[in-house]
């Protein structure tokens, strides 16, 4: 079996909603605690079934499942208030002001964005104790898992210099506004909180999200648009610098399926796309997940689904490495190789922007900081070569 990686492990789940990610997520904790590491499964969807997968009523703190597996469903309000409750009760108290109904303004102060960053906090917290070595993460559908990853670099970037800015027109401004309108002020607290989220939690994020012992794992099920949703959150997953080590391809039909007619050209079927997975996500491991006679439910069918999964390998290693970013010297200058398997080069906009390359893909736009030594050079091309972002620096005319 392959090996157990050193530190705190963080392992996220997503893909396509239905496709079995939150059974997958709790038969690898089950699997993993059952083989004596300490692990905590955290479900961050907002639409939670965590719980009914185990068959159990979870909270917002961790509930002890079995000898070394604690589960918990975390409560986006809760940790919005423990994390920024300042800036929350600030828009609040204000659409309050603007004659909003109070149920309705706590609603609207639910910032965009809030639940997936406030998800992330939580599951860093843990991630830090020494209460576990592994973290195994239920996240939302494929399209909130990417907005969750890439929004610790979005507040790093975008909101670097809010905070001082803010200070600064709250100093100049508020002791005469607060002479000639009733309109409520945001207080220090409020800066505080925001210098905070910007400044320490975006930053530490970005680390935890690009560690070596963080990876995602994309769980798919042997249907032509399922892979192509996960071929398109590979990209993006990439273009963020996200780890892929594995894909589960869940509810697969035993070999002993194919000797009935009814089911041989759904074997066939099967095969074909799981040739498809294989070599769309080289060098990424493949792991199969059988489709079991029954619905798994319970802490007993969750064990046994995750022996079946894991037989192989272990469920909390890192089972696979890939390309990284990497930055490169050429007699005819610098290259940035940046993977983004999949891509086309008509989805993807490259420019440069005071030492920034900045990469769109799809809707996904990523700034990547040069090196000063590459940052001064002329943009001479970019392209596509074998899954990779290639763009060429030169001595600038």
């Amino acid at each position: 079996m392959r090996g157990y990686p050193r530190g705190v492990r963080l392992v996220l789940y997503t893909g396509k909603g239905g496709v079995g990610k939150t059974t997958t997520a709790a038969a690898t904790a089950a699997c993993a605690a059952e083989r004596g590491v300490r692990t905590l499964v955290v479900s961050s969807d907002v639409a939670h079934s965590l719980g009914d997968v185990f068959d159990t009523e979870l909270s917002s703190v961790p509930v002890t499942l079995a000898p070394k597996l604690d589960a918990i469903e975390l409560d986006a309000r809760v940790e919005i208030n423990r994390h920024y409750g300042a800036i929350r009760e600030y828009l609040v108290e204000l659409f309050r002001y603007q004659g909003i109904d109070d149920v309705v303004a706590d609603e609207l102060a639910l910032l965009p964005g809030a639940e997936e960053v406030t998800a992330l906090l939580a599951v860093e917290e843990f991630a830090q104790s020494a209460a576990y070595d592994l973290v195994v993460v239920d996240c939302a559908p494929t399209g909130s898992t990417l907005r969750l990853v890439a929004l610790p670099e979005m507040l790093s970037g975008v909101l670097r210099f809010l905070p001082s800015l803010a200070r600064l027109a709250s100093a100049v401004v508020s002791p005469w506004a607060q002479a000639v309108f009733s309109v409520p002020l945001p207080k220090s607290p409020v800066f505080r909180d925001l210098q905070k989220l910007v400044d320490e939690r975006a930053v530490q994020l970005r680390r935890r999200l690009a560690a070596s012992d963080t990876t995602v794992r994309i769980v798919a099920t042997p249907e032509r648009m399922v892979i192509e949703e996960a071929r398109r959150a590979y990209m993006e997953l990439s273009l963020f610098e996200l780890r892929c080590d594995a894909v589960v391809m869940n509810r697969l039909l035993p070999a002993s399926a194919g000797e009935e007619e009814f089911f041989q050209d759904w074997c066939t079927l099967q095969a074909q796309r799981h040739r498809e997975l294989e070599e769309l996500f080289a060098p990424v491991w493949v792991v199969d997940a059988p489709l079991q006679r029954d619905e798994v439910v319970g802490l007993d069918a969750v064990s046994a689904h995750g022996r079946e999964i894991f037989a192989e390998v272990e469920p909390h290693a890192v089972l696979s490495e890939a390309p990284r970013l990497r930055f490169t010297k050429t007699k005819a200058g610098h290259r940035v190789h940046l993977p983004l398997p999949g891509a086309s080069p008509e989805d993807l906009e490259v420019t440069v922007v005071e030492g920034e390359l900045i990469v769109r893909a799809g809707s996904r736009r990523r700034s990547i900081r040069l090196p000063p030594r590459i940052a001064r050079l002329a943009l001479e091309f970019a392209r596509v070569d074998a899954g990779s972002l290639v763009v060429g620096f030169r001595e600038p005319a």
